[in-house]
């Protein structure tokens, strides 16, 4: 649930959506959605001075928070 939004959002912002890959592992109460994308686009995904990211960040938080669960996203470089 968590995941495919966020595969839908990161997606439509890069320009390798083909390598975007999302993996979910669940810490404790806490679930972590690992996202990665090629070297190319992390600055598409990061945005200037990380606004991009946060804004994601905060999309997910908040349908989490709906939901009553934490989530959380890390963002990885693909090799």
């Amino acid at each position: 649930m968590y995941k495919n939004l966020l595969e839908y959002i990161v997606k439509n912002l890069v320009g390798f959506p083909e390598q975007v890959e999302i993996n979910e592992v669940q810490t404790g109460e806490r679930l972590v959605l690992k996202l990665k994308v090629a070297k190319e686009d992390m600055g598409r995904i990061i945005g200037k001075e990380g606004r991009i990211i946060k804004s994601i960040r905060e999309i997910i938080y908040a349908y989490a928070m709906k939901n009553s669960q934490k989530v959380s996203v890390d963002v990885e470089e693909s090799k």
